[in-house]
C-alpha cells in the first residue's frame, strides 16, 4: 500500500473526503496522492499536508496507479473525454464513486480496463464510511486491493452492480436521515431542558453506541429494542408515540421515495 500511487480527480465533498481519509490512515504517503480540480483555492488544504495538486488531470492520471473519479454525475463523461488517452489499460485501476454512472456508461468511453463503482459516505473523511463497491473486468488481486483500500477508510462490501443504486440510498444518503434523526432527537432534549451542546454529545454518543453494539454483537434490532422496553416503562411508551406517529413508516417511504428518483 506504501508504494501504491492514488490520484482523485475532484475536489468537491467526497473527494476531499476520501483524500481526508488517505492522511489519516497514515498508510498512504501524501506524496503518494495527487488531488485535482479546477477550483485551485479548494486544494491549499492538501498542498499544505504534502499532497500533489493542481488542475491538471492528464498529469494526475500519468502519475496514478488507482484512479478516483469524484466529480459529480454529469461531468463524469467530460472527464473520461479528457483523461482517455492518458489511461493506461494494462496498469491502472479506476474507481468511480459517481452515482447513478454504471459500468458500462464508463467503458463506452474507456474501452475495458479494470473498472470499479464504489458508494462511500462522507464520515469516509474519519475513516468510518461504509463503502459498496461493484466490479468489471478485475482479476481478485484488484478486487482485493481496492477492498483493502475501502476497508481502510472504514467497512467495505462486494455488491452486484445492480444493487448500487440501492446501496446509494441507504449506505450514503442514509447519513443525512440519520442526522435529521439526530437533530430533531436533539431539539426534542432540549425541550425538556437540556443545553443544545449537551443533548448533542447524549444523543451522538448514544446513537454510536447502539450503531456499535449491533456491529459487535451482530445482534438484531429488535432484541436490542426490547432489553430497553421494560413492561409499563417510559421506553415504549415514548417509541409507541412515535409509532403511532408513523416512525418506521415515514423511514420507509422515505427509503423508497428516494430510489425511486434512480427510476425516472
Amino acid at each position: 500500500m506504501n508504494n501504491l500511487k492514488f490520484s482523485i480527480i475532484g475536489a468537491g465533498n467526497m473527494g476531499s473526503a476520501i483524500a481526508e481519509g488517505f492522511l489519516k490512515t497514515g498508510a498512504i504517503k501524501p506524496a503518494n496522492i495527487w488531488i485535482t480540480d479546477l477550483r485551485v483555492e479548494a486544494l491549499d488544504h492538501f498542498k499544505a499536508k504534502g499532497v500533489n495538486t493542481g488542475s491538471n488531470n492528464k498529469e494526475a492520471v500519468a502519475f496514478a496507479d488507482v484512479l478516483i473519479i469524484a466529480v459529480k454525475p454529469y461531468l463524469v463523461k467530460t472527464i473520461l473525454d479528457e483523461i482517455k488517452p492518458q489511461i493506461a489499460h494494462s496498469r491502472q485501476i479506476l474507481i468511480s464513486i459517481a452515482a447513478g454512472i454504471s459500468i458500462s456508461d464508463i467503458e463506452a468511453t474507456t474501452g475495458k480496463l479494470p473498472i470499479f463503482r464504489a458508494i462511500p459516505n462522507t464520515a469516509i473523511a474519519i475513516q468510518e464510511s461504509m463503502t459498496c463497491i461493484a466490479d468489471a473486468n478485475a482479476n481478485q488481486e484488484q478486487k482485493d486491493l481496492v477492498m483493502s483500500v475501502f476497508n481502510l477508510l472504514g467497512k467495505a462490501a462486494l455488491i452486484p452492480e445492480d444493487m448500487m443504486n440501492a446501496a446509494t440510498v441507504i449506505g450514503s444518503c442514509e447519513t443525512a436521515y440519520i442526522l435529521r434523526f439526530i437533530r430533531a432527537t436533539v431539539e426534542g432534549g432540549v425541550e425538556i431542558g437540556f443545553k443544545p451542546d449537551l443533548a448533542q454529545l447524549i444523543v451522538s454518543q448514544t446513537v454510536l453506541g447502539a450503531a456499535k453494539l449491533l456491529l459487535t454483537t451482530n445482534s438484531h434490532p429488535e432484541v436490542e429494542i426490547d432489553k430497553v422496553c421494560t413492561p409499563k416503562g417510559i421506553t415504549i411508551v415514548g417509541l409507541n408515540e412515535m409509532e403511532h406517529a408513523g416512525f418506521s413508516s415515514s423511514v420507509m417511504k422515505g427509503i423508497e421515495a428516494a430510489y425511486s428518483v434512480f427510476k425516472k
